[in-house]
């Protein structure tokens, strides 16, 4: 039985990387306001990565925006694999040459990887274990992750283009 409403249990979830570094954060802050010497220096230290973790987790938690969809994405020797209800397939990260986010007109958007000479992979941005994803694209030369993230929570009504690859073959 549990005590926690399980949108609660979510929301905490999704922004648990926010709260741990706020956390850090200010116990960071307050060991530099309230000490002297080496551990006001710790503290200051402490505060700074605290803040780091905070602009790290607002991104990530933006990222996510569910679970419990369809398949199950791994990341894994630089492969993104989906395993799919119906398909599924995997694109190396350095054979990728775009990154879309496809709109869905009722449901779950997708993300489709293209890698040359292979059948673009299509994957639920609300896959489990999706927030791999985030670590997999950051990888990519060139890759503009907050022009992902607004895309991804605008909720786009046409295809957007997220990144892809600049070389003299792909025009």
């Amino acid at each position: 039985m549990s005590f926690v409403r399980p949108e609660s249990r979510a929301f905490f979830w999704r922004w648990r990387e926010v709260l741990v570094a706020l956390v850090v954060f200010l116990w960071g802050l307050w060991l530099g306001l309230t000490s002297f010497g080496l551990i006001a220096g710790f503290g200051w230290f402490v505060a700074a990565l605290g803040a780091l973790g905070l602009y790290a987790g607002w991104q990530r938690a933006r990222f996510r925006v569910g679970d419990g969809g369809a398949g199950v994405v791994q990341v894994d020797e630089r492969q993104i694999i989906y395993f799919g209800p119906h398909d599924g397939g995997a694109v190396s990260i350095e054979g990728l040459i775009r990154v879309e986010l496809i709109p869905a007109q009722s449901g779950t958007h997708h993300w489709l990887l293209v890698e040359l000479g292979k059948t673009p992979l299509s994957i639920p941005t609300d896959a489990e274990h999706s927030e791999d994803l985030f670590d997999a694209f950051s990888v990519l030369n060139g890759f503009a992750t907050q022009k992902m993230l607004n895309a991804l929570n605008a909720r786009p009504s046409q295809p957007v283009v997220i990144w892809q690859k600049r070389t003299a073959y792909l025009h």
